[in-house]
């Protein structure tokens, strides 16, 4: 027995929603593709034709569905739910033929959705007819629904809840929360600016666009974005800023040693480790850094030598048994950073041969920054031939129980 036309339309739920948004968007684009300045028409509507594009996956698999629902269960050809998909049906092939016909070369076979993006490609290539300003040409290169401005965007809101708060000289500003958050959204926002950026490189062959942007990047977002070259300047910028920050927090617990920027969102996570370790367990090292994708073994050591130097910058340990256990973990690190060159292992080799120089004095911390206090003894020196940055560690520590 046939359901009634009003126990169909309830059966469809929310899937009656999709095609009615579909059979609207297709309508639209129909009218666009057939007019006779056609390519004026998508470049103001390129959000559109991406739109369609995206849905167009799940448009086509609830048509089957339905299709077979129907057959199955004999719904009448006056119900609404049936006029709807019907309808969609031929919508959507008075498009595909629209897109075919203005498509150069293309081929029956080519599923909508991959047509509808080669359009977009096509048109822009093509650049406007009578030439259009450099924010107009913007506008049309970057469409809001961009899945990499999406990205971009989400990265974006992250740095800026977490960076535009006031921070404390010296504090910790994360907790393990934010930073995870961080650890995500650094890759998710650097491969995706350079995927816009890019984009612009490959269809405004004059490069204004690209430049014009690149130099508002920097400037601060004066209101909420909405356009799409508004919302890439804003996660550039927050991008920016959280890159800025992280770096100065970074220098101060690993400097003179400069972390690579692919290094960053794994050293956030490391940091917060040990300082969370450092402040529950009154002087825990912490967890040293394991090696990964980012840095190898030896660089995961070279990093951990910049880290216990530069805590023992900021306060020397008290009492003999940590004094010992900072001169071990410092010894173990520079043991595993064995084999690593580069101008970062001469930046650590200076501070322990200047740490040598400045003898270890009791008010000067471990990586001695004033050479001016420097007491030189020639015959004491470690020459500039020793360069295991383990030989040097013990070289400092000797110096520092001959001092004390």
């Amino acid at each position: 027995m046939a359901s009634p036309p009003d126990s169909l339309s309830a059966r469809l739920e929310d899937r009656a929603d999709l095609l009615e948004s579909a059979r609207l968007r297709y309508g639209t684009l129909r009218g666009m593709l057939d007019a006779f300045f056609w390519r004026d028409r998508v470049r103001a509507h390129f959000e559109l034709l991406r739109e369609v594009a995206q849905a167009q996956p799940e448009v086509e698999s609830t048509l089957a569905s339905l299709k077979r629902r129907a057959a199955a269960e004999g719904w009448p050809r006056d119900a609404s739910p049936v006029k709807l998909m019907s309808e969609v049906e031929r919508l959507r092939e008075a498009v595909e033929r629209l897109v075919l016909k203005r498509l150069p070369g293309a081929e029956a076979s080519v599923p909508l959705a991959e047509a509808l993006l080669r359009l977009e490609e096509v048109v822009l290539e093509a650049g406007p007819l009578l030439g259009r300003r450099t924010w107009a040409r913007a506008l049309e290169l970057l469409p809001r629904n961009l899945p990499e401005l999406r990205a971009a965007c989400a990265a974006a809101e992250v740095f800026e809840r977490i960076f535009k708060r006031p921070v404390s000289s010296g504090a910790w500003p994360f907790d393990a929360a934010e930073v995870g958050e961080l650890r995500r959204a650094f890759p998710l926002a650097e491969a995706a600016l350079a995927a816009l950026w890019g984009r612009l490189e490959h269809f405004d062959t004059s490069g204004r666009v690209k430049t014009f942007l690149e130099r508002r990047a920097s400037r601060a977002p004066l209101h909420v974005p909405r356009s799409g070259p508004e919302l890439l300047l804003h996660a550039a910028f927050w991008h920016g800023v959280a890159l800025a920050r992280a770096r100065v927090l970074l220098d101060e617990r690993l400097s003179p040693l400069v972390p690579r920027d692919g290094e960053v969102p794994e050293l956030l996570a490391w940091l917060a480790e040990r300082e969370g370790a450092w402040t529950r367990g009154g002087g825990e090292a912490g967890p040293g850094l394991v090696a990964s994708e980012s840095f190898s073994e030896a660089r995961a050591g070279l990093l951990e030598v910049a880290a216990e130097l530069a805590r023992l910058s900021r306060e020397r340990p008290s009492g003999t048994w940590n004094e010992e256990a900072a001169w071990a973990r410092l010894w173990t690190a520079a043991r595993r950073a064995g084999g690593e060159e580069g101008a970062d292992v001469e930046r650590l080799r200076d501070a322990l041969r200047l740490f040598i120089l400045l003898r270890g004095q009791a008010q000067t911390p471990a990586r001695l920054f004033s050479p001016e206090h420097t007491r030189h003894r020639a015959s004491d020196d470690v020459g500039p031939e020793v360069k295991d940055l383990a030989s040097l560690v013990r070289a400092a520590r000797n110096a520092a129980s001959r001092q004390e």
